[in-house]
């Protein structure tokens, strides 16, 4: 194919050679601007890609050729700006390095002192092992266990063990408290370290709330989250812990005719202690209130839940880009690497020296394993350089979900000639993806885009970072961006 450079020289010696460049005119004809397509190869085209946008900001991008590791084009390469989720996929790289597809968590039904003729003669213990996806339901699969290992008392204590991994109060302080997406992060984690609160009008006025662990299987309440309804207006939700309770109010005239949200979880070791008692007295168990063990003791193992395998849940957690999962991973992986960490914070400060080490990202600096704080740092260089560095290894692409390109309407385009796996972060004016692409003629790319309005972002007030102003328009032309760009690599450099 005749390139467009080609096709203008070949021109221009055509009219050298002729009289249409004769008696050039004594005054210089000024030139008309053209409008540059943003199909167009080279820098100019990016250029007028990302100018059209009009995103209030900062927009950058880097695209490079899996095969070669050549970057083809970039725009602010080494600018670093918030990643948000897309953190998530260097954490499923950091994951399968230092553990591996196949680790598992695993969960213990432990008793300190021996059983003798069904009795525990100390103290029963239920350890957290770092599984970030244990529920209810296998909660009451452990006590069925108990009970069918021939328990039925326990004359000691019973305690929670949740210090395998750091305890953390909140994955991002700057999220307000009810926010089920920022919850507490330990060795032990429930349901997400999410409650289920839901409320209903009462036959006689008022409203019945209940405050429960459910799952589809179970649905036992708890007592370590509390809920009261508060005559007011706003806020919505206010929080405070008392002796180690999550004690929430909610506004009255925000209940509107009956409802349910998930609420986050602040002490993580008192909830999974509080329904496993329940739990386990439904099997004829009766434990005694949990408290949480300062350390774990030599003891008999009892029953025991084991993890799906990692890459299983590295799928789920890139799918649903869920942050209690990214936490607790990332954080198992450090501890496996160099010790249990001293702090979240601490863990991602190690996962990106690991990224340096590994992949060569100078500057990447995060904050957490999930992106949620908008702190974290990543340039799109170095993100595309891990994903071509990953690609060799065939470990993460199977694992990101499939990014759908979108009609003029929103709906999806079945059949795209462009087809694409990556992850997405979104933060309140922050939108980033990055992962690969496969143009229509087989050319494998791998990009990271990052978009963000930092100074909007930094004038949101706390309480209302929920669901600010303007911050859903500014994300939808930010995704439109990200979806121009990757047809624009797919015209230029796969055609």
């Amino acid at each position: 194919m005749t390139s467009r450079r080609t096709f203008l020289l070949s021109g221009l010696a055509a009219l050298a050679g002729s009289s249409a460049l004769a008696n050039a005119p004594a005054v210089s004809l000024r030139p008309v601007a053209r409008k540059v397509s943003s199909l167009a190869a080279g820098a100019d085209g990016l250029k007028a890609l990302l100018e059209r946008a009009r995103l209030s900001g900062q927009a950058v991008c880097a695209v490079a050729d899996v095969k070669t590791g050549e970057v083809l084009e970039s725009a602010g390469s080494a600018q670093a700006l918030p990643p948000a989720s897309v953190a998530k996929a260097l954490t499923a790289l950091y994951a399968l390095d230092v553990l591996g597809p196949d680790h598992r968590f695993e969960t213990r039904i432990l008793a300190t002192g021996g059983v003798s003729g069904g009795v525990v003669k100390g103290d029963l213990i239920l350890a957290g092992g770092g599984d970030p996806v244990l529920s209810t339901d296998h909660l009451a699969q452990l006590a069925t266990a108990l009970k069918n290992a021939g328990v039925r008392e326990v004359r000691g204590k019973f305690l929670v063990w949740d210090n395998s991994l750091p305890g953390v109060a909140t994955i991002d302080p700057e999220q307000p408290d009810h926010l089920g997406y920022s919850p507490a992060v330990s060795g032990i984690a429930l349901n997400f370290n999410r409650v289920h609160f839901e409320w209903k009008p009462a036959p006689g006025g008022g409203w019945a709330i209940t405050m429960d662990a459910r799952t589809a299987k179970y649905r036992p309440e708890v007592v370590n989250a509390q809920m009261k309804i508060a005559s007011r207006a706003g806020p919505v939700y206010t929080y405070a812990e008392k002796a180690g309770v999550d004690h929430w109010t909610v506004a009255s005239k925000a209940l509107g005719k009956g409802g349910s949200r998930w609420l986050p979880v602040r002490n993580p070791a008192a909830y999974a202690g509080d329904v496993f008692r329940t739990l386990a007295r439904a099997n004829g168990i009766k434990l005694e209130k949990a408290q949480q063990a300062g350390s774990l003791p030599q003891a008999q193992l009892l029953a025991r839940h084991l993890s799906p395998p990692m890459d299983v849940m590295l799928k789920a957690m890139l799918k649903y880009s869920n942050n209690l999962m990214a936490e607790m991973i990332g954080m198992s992986a450090s501890a496996a690497r160099s010790g249990r960490p001293a702090s979240l914070q601490a863990s991602a400060s190690g996962m990106s020296r690991w990224a340096a080490a590994e992949y060569g990202l100078t500057g990447t600096r995060l904050v957490d394993h999930s992106g949620l704080g908008g702190d974290s740092r990543m340039t799109p260089g170095d993100l595309t350089r891990a994903l071509v560095a990953a690609h060799k290894t065939g470990r993460l692409k199977p694992l990101l979900k499939r990014f759908p390109l979108l009609d003029s309407k929103g709906g999806i385009v079945k059949g795209h000639p462009i087809k694409v796996a990556a992850k997405t972060g979104t933060l309140n004016f922050v939108s980033g993806l990055g992962g690969f692409l496969t143009a229509a003629n087989g050319t494998e790319l791998a990009f990271a885009i990052f978009t963000a309005d930092q100074k909007t972002r930094g004038r949101i007030p706390r309480s209302q970072r929920e669901r600010p102003k303007g911050a859903r328009d500014w994300n939808r032309r930010a995704k439109r961006l990200q979806q121009q760009l990757i047809e624009r690599w797919g015209a230029v450099y796969g055609s």
